[in-house]
């Protein structure tokens, strides 16, 4: 179950995210907040 969770949560894409994984988007995201700070 940890696996399915692991994946599920970092690795998938979702098409509301423009088709990159959540764990894509929330390193662009970072990536964006500190450039801006």
């Amino acid at each position: 179950i940890h696996d399915y969770i692991n994946w599920y949560n970092t690795k998938r894409i979702h098409s509301a995210l423009g088709y990159i994984s959540p764990l894509e988007m929330e390193i662009k995201l970072r990536g964006k907040l500190n450039n801006a700070a």
